[in-house]
């Protein structure tokens, strides 16, 4: 009986451990930045150039400028690396007419400061107000992952009007999320950045595109799908099959991102 008492009391102090270490450590859990230093992005940038200057960093653009623009895509990236390892956006979109803009994150890719809900989604909003300042609208929204995440939060407080959102594999709300990751903690009353997509989205009336893995072992389908159908706007869903979080094919030229784009600019605002 003493060595059950005691084989109890050690399992239990091995998972108090483990949660605490989980709840002090979720920030590195959530956020993986890129150590990649801003100089040295710099050298690698080739056309792209610093956005919306080199003083300003906010991000990145390739400078073009164009009579012909049909609008503004504001990216925001996942959470692992940078916004400049996300130059394929850019290659993509551009093509099809549109300026692009890569968003950094504060605490990623050079800049400045340390990542949390609060702070990533504040940045998001001073960076639509540039954008919205330099170019004016239409503006369209792009988030990847977590930057659906951001995209979602920042167009529920954003004044700047919106012309639609691209939510790239997306979840419902981090605290769901991270209870299905962590099925062995009480993961979802230990998160403290809640990212409440589904909430921040319900109040919106603008078009909005999600695009799925089918095989998404980071984001369960069950997420994405539970987001999509709570979502009252005008809405269409893009599924890759056979595809996993980090392999959605992403080359420029497939014809699925004239297809977003298309039906979010054939949506009444």
């Amino acid at each position: 009986m003493l060595i059950l008492k005691a084989l109890v009391i050690s399992l239990v102090l091995v998972y108090t451990a483990i949660i605490t270490a989980v709840f002090t450590q979720q920030n590195k859990l959530i956020y993986r930045p890129s150590p990649i230093a801003l100089d040295q992005q710099a050298r690698v940038a080739g056309i792209i150039k610093k956005w919306p200057s080199v003083q300003a960093f906010r991000g990145w653009s390739s400078g073009k400028e164009r009579h012909d623009l049909k609008a503004t895509v504001i990216v925001f990236h996942g959470n692992s690396g940078a916004a400049l390892q996300r130059v394929y956006y850019s290659e993509a979109l551009e093509r099809l007419g549109f300026r692009v803009l890569l968003a950094e994150y504060p605490g990623y890719g050079g800049r400045d400061g340390t990542p949390s809900e609060t702070v990533l989604v504040n940045d998001a909003l001073e960076t639509i107000d540039q954008a919205n300042q330099l170019y004016g609208g239409p503006i369209y929204l792009w988030g990847e992952s977590l930057g659906a995440a951001v995209v979602a939060g920042a167009a529920n407080q954003t004044s700047v009007p919106l012309a639609g959102l691209i939510m790239f594999l997306p979840w419902h709300s981090l605290p769901a999320l991270a209870q299905h990751l962590y099925w062995y903690l009480p993961a979802r009353w230990m998160v403290r950045d809640q990212y409440n997509s589904a909430q921040n989205l319900q109040p919106l009336n603008i078009p909005i595109a999600v695009v799925m893995a089918g095989q998404d072992q980071l984001v369960p389908n069950a997420h994405s799908e539970r987001l999509f159908q709570s979502l009252t706007t005008r809405k269409k869903l893009w599924r890759f099959e056979s595809a996993g979080h980090n392999n959605v094919p992403m080359d420029p030229n497939l014809a699925w991102w004239g297809e977003v784009m298309q039906f979010l600019m054939d949506s009444p605002v």
